[in-house]
Parts: C-alpha cells; structure tokens; sequence
C-alpha cells in the first residue's frame, strides 16, 4: 500500500508543520505501509524567521523545502495522481493556508493551488481515502467547493483551549459549503461518504505526544479505508 503526502513546505508558519509531518511519517511507518512523499514546485507566499516571527526577504521554494522533511525523496505534485497512490494525508501548518490555499491571507473567499485540487478531486472521485490534519481541513473544503460534493470536516472545538479562533473557521466551513464538527485533541472525525478523516493537531493547544495520538488514530482510519 503507498499513501501520499502532501507537504506545504517546511515549517510551522510558512510551511508545513514539522512535527505533525514527522509524526505522519512515523505512523506510516508502524502501520507498514509506504509514504510518497509530495509538494507543489512553486515559491512560498512568502519566508518567516521561526525564531522572531518576523518575514524575511526572501524566496523560497514550496518542493525544495518540503524535501528536507523527506529527506530528499520527494515528487514534485504535478507527478501525482490518484492512480499512484491508495490514499492521500496532508499535515497542517501555515503552508496548507498560504501554499496549498490563501484561507490564512484571504479567508474562504480565498484560491486554491491548482494540482492541489487536482489530485483531491481525483482521490475523491475515485473513491480513495483521504486524511487531513490541523488547519489543512480548509484546503479540503476549498478543493469541494463548488463540486456539489457535501462533507463533514474538523478544525477543534470551541470548547477547549486554542491558539485560533475555532469559531471563526467553522463559520467559514460553512460558508464554502462544509459541515464543521466539534472535535477534541486527539480524536478524529470521519466523512465515511467521502472517505475523509480530519484531526485538529495543533489548531488545539497540545503536547507532541498529543499530536501524534490523533495522527496516529487518523492514520489507522485511512489505511483502513484505503484496502
């Protein structure tokens, strides 16, 4: 079995979310199927000092970032369909908002990476399943938007502590045509029409080993799904 994994870049606020990344890879691992790994060849919005916050002048590129978490083994997404791979995971972090979608720049009225929506479109068309972390749930829902396909997604709940507006994301879910779901750190919510499993991560306020409960319980479902 080979499940796809879609990087948005390397890093927490301009990229994809190493730890959640790492965290996917190594549950793949313990499940015994294989990871390729993928990334859009296109700049990032834009470069972040991790240790200030502050932007950086500088470009960089979304592929050749997201091939240091992969250690070089890497496909550009234009190579990928849902022929290669039995199902699809996307970590979060900024660059699913910023790279992969504008949703953190311009909010639900905001675009979609093109061979990003591409390939989703194609896994759910075929019936494959796919598994969305954190604040990638929104690229979901940005890739469905206008395809009268209905799901059900998770961003958090509004009932435990979090660095984000919870509430603000559901009402943009629902203005693209998603149905939010409340959901705690470190379980999953499953679209069992559409093959779609979702995991808030680190839109929550959480530890490492929380965040790898729920990827790892994510991860499970999907390969499930996926025979």
């Amino acid at each position: 079995m080979k499940i796809g994994v879609l990087l948005s870049g390397n890093g927490v606020f301009d990229g994809a979310e190493i730890q959640e990344a790492v965290s996917t890879l190594i549950a793949l691992d313990k499940l015994g199927v294989e990871a390729l790994c993928m990334a859009p060849n296109i700049d990032q919005h834009h470069v972040i000092n991790h240790v200030t916050g502050s932007e950086m002048n500088e470009k960089r590129n979304v592929l050749v970032e997201a091939a240091r978490i992969a250690r070089g083994t890497i496909k550009p997404l234009y190579e990928v369909n849902a022929r290669n791979i039995d199902g699809l995971i996307i970590p979060g972090g900024f660059g699913a908002a910023k790279n992969l979608s504008t949703w953190a720049l311009d909010g639900p009225a905001g675009d979609i990476e093109p061979e990003t929506k591409r390939l989703i479109m194609e896994m759910v068309k075929a019936k494959k399943p796919i598994a969305s972390l954190c604040v990638s749930p929104v690229v979901i829902a940005k890739a469905l938007q206008g395809s009268g396909i209905k799901t059900r997604l998770t961003i958090g709940t509004t009932e435990a502590a979090s660095p984000y507006d919870i509430k603000a994301f559901n009402q943009g879910l629902q203005s693209v045509g998603v149905e939010p779901v409340q959901c705690p750190l470190g379980e999953i919510v499953v679209d069992e029409a559409n093959k779609i499993i979702t995991s808030p991560c680190y839109m929550m306020e959480a530890s490492i080993s929380q965040i790898y409960d729920g990827i790892y319980k994510a991860c499970v479902k999907l390969v499930e799904l996926a025979k």
